[in-house]
C-alpha cells in the first residue's frame, strides 16, 4: 500500500524549474532514497512534501488523502515529520525538552489547561515525558535525558533530531542528509540506526550523498538531476545505470 504518493509535481521559481513533473511513491515500511548531484532539487522536494513550498502543479497523497496545499503544521498532523541537513536543535535546552518540542505538536490539553496549569495539564505533561524517555531509550540515549543538546556528540545530535521528529507521532520520517559531516564509523552507525528505525515500524524517505549508507539501507531509489527523475530502481539497478553515472561525473563525494 502506498503511504505517500506524488503525481506529476512541479515547482518553479521565476524562470528556474526546481522540480519538473516528478512522480514517486513510497510503501509503508520501506526505506526509499532520493539521490542526485548537488542542486538536483532533492531538498526542494522535501520542502514541497512538508508544506514549506506549494507546487505549481501535481498532487501529493498521504494514505490516499491529498495533502498538497496544506500548511506545514497540518502535514505533521497527517503523520509526516522531517529533519534538516543542518542540525536544528535547541542547544540550550535539555535532551528530553527537545523531544517534548516535537511531542507538543499534538497536545491533549486546552489553552485554559496550559494557562492555569490544571490537573489535566500535569497529567498530559507527565505522560509525554514518560513517552519521550521511552523513545530516547529505544534510540540508545536513555543516559542523556538531562544533558544539554549542545553537549551531545555529533552522531547523538543527529539521533536527537530524529527522535524529535518521531515524537510528533509521525509514520513517515523524511531525513535530509543525516550522514552529512560524519566519519566512516559514524556513517556505519547511522546505517544500523536507520535499519533499526525500519524495524520499529517507521517508513523512511532519505536524501543522502553517502552512497555506502544509501545502497545498504534502501529498498528503492529515485535519482534526480536538474529537477527531473532520471532513474529509479533497486540499489543494484541504480549502481549499474549509465544515466546515473553520467549525472554524478565530476562529483568526487559520490562513489556508486
Amino acid at each position: 500500500m502506498n503511504l505517500l504518493r506524488a503525481e506529476n509535481i512541479s515547482l518553479s521559481f521565476g524562470g528556474l524549474t526546481a522540480v519538473n513533473d516528478f512522480n514517486f511513491y513510497i510503501n509503508e515500511g520501506q526505506v526509499v532514497s532520493i539521490i542526485g548531484p548537488n542542486g538536483a532539487g532533492k531538498t526542494t522536494l522535501f520542502n514541497i512534501l512538508t508544506g514549506i513550498y506549494k507546487v505549481n502543479q501535481g498532487k501529493i497523497y498521504m494514505n490516499e488523502e491529498p495533502i498538497d496545499g496544506l500548511h506545514a503544521r497540518k502535514i505533521v498532523s497527517k503523520g509526516i515529520a522531517r529533519t534538516f541537513q543542518n542540525i536544528r536543535l535547541f542547544s540550550d535546552m535539555r535532551v528530553i525538552e527537545n523531544v517534548l518540542v516535537g511531542a507538543h505538536i499534538n497536545t491533549d490539553y486546552s489553552f485554559f489547561d496550559g494557562l492555569f496549569r490544571t490537573k489535566r495539564f500535569y497529567e498530559v505533561e507527565n505522560k509525554k515525558k514518560q513517552e519521550g524517555a521511552k523513545l530516547l531509550e529505544s534510540l540508545g540515549l536513555e543516559g542523556r535525558l538531562s544533558d544539554y543538546a549542545d553537549n551531545l556528540s555529533y552522531g547523538e545530535q543527529r539521533k536527537l533530531e530524529i527522535a524529535r521528529a518521531m515524537a510528533t507521532g509521525a509514520k513517515l520520517l523524511l531525513l535530509d542528509e543525516p550522514a552529512a559531516g560524519m566519519n566512516h564509523q559514524e556513517s556505519e552507525d547511522l546505517r544500523v540506526f536507520i535499519s533499526n528505525l525500519k524495524n520499529l515500524g517507521y517508513t523512511i524517505l532519505l536524501i543522502e550523498h553517502d552512497m555506502r549508507v544509501v545502497m545498504n539501507v534502501s529498498d528503492y531509489i529515485y535519482v534526480m538531476d536538474y529537477g527531473k527523475k532520471i532513474a529509479e530502481g533497486r540499489p543494484h539497478e541504480i549502481q549499474s545505470n549509465e544515466a546515473v553515472a553520467m549525472a554524478y561525473l565530476g562529483d568526487s563525494e559520490v562513489h556508486l
